[in-house]
């Protein structure tokens, strides 16, 4: 059965942008589709990815920054308000069954009601939340196997997650500095989809907020533009995909990402676009 991977957003940060909608990918095989991050705007952009809100199986997140969670609950509630009624397996980092629970509590007037008026089968019994602990396998059916690993993204506990399907094998890395573990994950994998950050044209962000304190998480906490292709040359992968662009704007030029990445890595190398299919 055949795979392909949606880049549903490609932004960094919490901060909404016209550029780019924020971090979330779909791993799409046959009718069935898995999502890696849940952003704002995931569940619209399911839509116009024409990705059926009742194709969703399972959903990861990688760590509990807004721009990486945001709308985990949103997209499965709604996808329940649409058609969804099959069981979803969620996971990611404590305290993911928390922020599950609080999110039911948020939605139960909503969903109570629609239980009475529409007829839609029970909410919470559709959607089973795990806390990962342990790095490797955290989820498998008939068409995937998801497996984690813990990389490096302080001062949170962090995952990277690799999917396999029958015909191929996706990596994604989540937000971390360059790390062996990420590394190991992604030995021989097919697509590496690894976030950047151009550090020359980060000063704009600083701006914005206490501007000494968010250069050193940024430095400390991501990866960039020029360290990238080492990872992927280090883990042997087939194709990097460039996302969670930090800065997303002002917009650092695509040849610019491209060429960092290219210093070193010699395999193929792609700038991710919103609803890129790989």
């Amino acid at each position: 059965m055949t795979s392909s991977l949606v880049l549903l957003g490609t932004g960094g940060g919490p901060t909404p942008k016209t550029e780019r909608s924020a971090a979330a990918n779909a791993i799409v095989v046959g009718d069935a589709t898995y999502i890696i991050d849940a952003g704002n705007g995931i569940a619209r952009q399911m839509a116009f990815a024409r990705l059926p809100f009742d194709s969703i199986r399972a959903m990861g997140i990688t760590h509990h920054h807004s721009d990486h969670n945001a709308d985990a609950g949103t997209l499965l509630h709604l996808s329940w308000c649409a058609n969804l009624a099959r069981e979803v397996s969620t996971f990611g980092p404590a305290p993911w069954t928390g922020i599950w629970a609080a999110f039911l509590e948020y939605s139960s007037t909503d969903v109570e009601t629609r239980k009475v008026d529409e007829g839609r089968p029970d909410f919470a019994d559709l959607v089973t939340a795990t806390d990962v602990v342990d790095p490797g396998t955290v989820y498998e059916d008939d068409r995937v196997r998801i497996s984690a690993a813990w990389v490096n993204h302080p001062p949170i506990p962090a995952l990277a997650y690799r999917i396999d399907t029958e015909d191929r094998s996706y990596v994604i890395s989540g937000d971390t500095t360059p790390c062996d573990s990420l590394i190991e994950l992604a030995k021989g994998a097919d697509v590496l989809v690894h976030e950047v950050m151009h550090v020359p044209s980060i000063d704009p962000l600083l701006r914005r907020s206490n501007g000494a304190r968010l250069r050193e998480h940024l430095i400390n906490s991501h990866t960039s533009s020029t360290d990238v292709g080492n990872i992927a040359e280090q883990a042997g992968v087939g194709q990097l995909v460039l996302s969670h662009f930090v800065p997303g704007s002002p917009a650092v030029l695509e040849e610019t990402w491209l060429a960092d990445a290219r210093k070193g890595f010699d395999g193929k190398i792609v700038a991710g676009r919103d609803l890129m299919v790989i």
